[in-house]
């Protein structure tokens, strides 16, 4: 299990987490009603078959919020809509009104949803509670925060908020690529995003190029700033910057996972306390480095 994305949340490191497993017990996932869209609830890290509703090694703990939603698309229920009003019109001989309307879409939705199909659907988190982050597997800011109000839930006060700079982003991934020195152990992708400040201005994408070129140079001499950029950490990171600051297509290099393949083990569930140990210490490590870099801003108690 390797994230993918890393949304970020700070909290203070005072928080505690002493009810942490009764509070997951009670949020837990609940099946989707038969007249329900969604439902939303904590399954195990390990799979739904499992019973433990979470997995820590040492100060980091491993959460996975599920979700069942019934897939009744708009259309379908259009069409139907369409053609019950066609029989009404042609019965009555009259268009019905809105209040018509609205009252066969009603009872059509609710008819189809008990049938409706349902897709399942999990999000890993990582709690680190010596940094007081909370990362979340997705690259969706609303997705991240539906994650952190389960965590809410279950603990009934968590003063977590997502990750904000004391300077822009943008200026520093714009110096980064302009020449301006990076942190130890970062060092420059293969792809980057360049804007026009303006509104509606020119938006330059860039892979799996060598960004200290003329070309880009003559980008950023127009006026054009970082958006995203991609970075490696040492040899054991790659991935790429927002000025959102959500981490994408985060990616162990070699040099992280020959660490991982020098433990020798056939028991499936060692490997994944591991993968587990493994990444979320490069997290932090990553971590470590944006918050000097960026003057990511502490929140208090």
């Amino acid at each position: 299990m390797f994230f993918r994305n890393l949304t970020l949340f700070r909290f203070p490191t005072s928080q505690k987490f002493d009810d942490l497993d009764s509070g997951l017990d009670e949020c837990q996932l609940k099946p989707v009603g038969p007249l329900e869209l969604s439902s939303r609830g904590f399954i195990s890290p390990f799979g739904r078959s499992a019973e433990a509703l979470s997995h820590s090694i040492h100060d980091a703990t491993w959460l996975t919020v599920g979700g069942e939603d019934r897939l009744l698309p708009g259309s379908v229920v259009n069409d139907m809509l369409a053609k019950k009003l066609a029989e009404i019109e042609e019965k009555e001989g009259r268009k019905p009104g809105g209040r018509t309307r609205k009252r066969i879409k009603d009872e059509l939705i609710t008819d189809l949803l008990p049938r409706a199909f349902i897709k399942p659907s999990r999000t890993d988190a990582l709690i680190d509670r010596s940094h007081g982050i909370v990362v979340v597997d997705t690259s969706s800011r609303k997705s991240a925060e539906n994650v952190v109000s389960e965590i809410r839930r279950a603990l009934g006060s968590f003063p977590a908020l997502p990750l904000n700079a004391e300077v822009a982003p943008r200026t520093i991934l714009t110096g980064w690529l302009a020449g301006e020195p990076l942190p130890e152990g970062l060092s420059l992708g293969d792809e980057c995003e360049l804007r026009d400040p303006v509104d509606q201005g020119a938006v330059v994408k860039v892979q799996r190029m060598e960004l200290q070129s003329d070309e880009i140079n003559k980008h950023l001499e127009s006026g054009k700033q970082v958006t995203r950029l991609a970075l490696n950490l040492d040899d054991h990171l790659s991935f790429v910057l927002g000025e959102d600051l959500v981490v994408r297509k985060f990616k162990l290099l070699e040099g992280a996972v020959d660490e991982l393949e020098s433990t020798d083990t056939d028991d499936m569930r060692a490997e994944l306390d591991a993968r587990f140990a493994l990444m979320s210490g490069e997290v932090k490590r990553l971590f470590t480095v944006l918050e000097a870099a960026l003057k990511l801003s502490k929140v208090e108690a």
